[in-house]
C-alpha cells in the first residue's frame, strides 16, 4: 500500500495542472464554434417568435369595432357610518 508522500503529491499536482491547461486550450479552440451555434439557435428562436407575432397581427381584423368598456364596476350600496358616542 502506497502512503501519501511528496512524489505522489507532485504527480497529482502535475496532473491537475496539465488537465487545467488542456481544458483551457480546448476551450480556446471550441469556444468560437460553440458561441456561433448558440447565437444561431437564438436567432432562429427570435425569427420564429417574430413570425408568430406577425401572423397574430395579420389574423386579427383591422376594422374591428371596439366595444366600450365599463369604467366602473357596481360592487354594492354605499353606506356611510357615523360614530355614536
Amino acid at each position: 500500500m502506497d502512503t501519501a508522500g511528496v512524489p505522489n503529491f507532485i504527480r497529482t499536482l502535475a496532473i491537475i495542472i496539465l488537465c487545467y491547461y488542456l481544458f483551457k486550450f480546448a476551450m480556446r479552440l471550441l469556444a468560437p464554434y460553440l458561441i456561433q451555434k448558440v447565437a444561431k439557435k437564438a436567432e432562429e428562436h427570435i425569427k420564429k417568435q417574430f413570425e408568430q407575432q406577425q401572423q397574430n397581427h395579420q389574423s386579427t381584423p383591422e376594422n374591428k369595432e371596439e366595444i366600450p368598456k365599463k369604467d366602473k364596476k357596481v360592487v354594492g350600496d354605499y353606506i356611510d357610518y357615523e360614530e355614536v358616542d
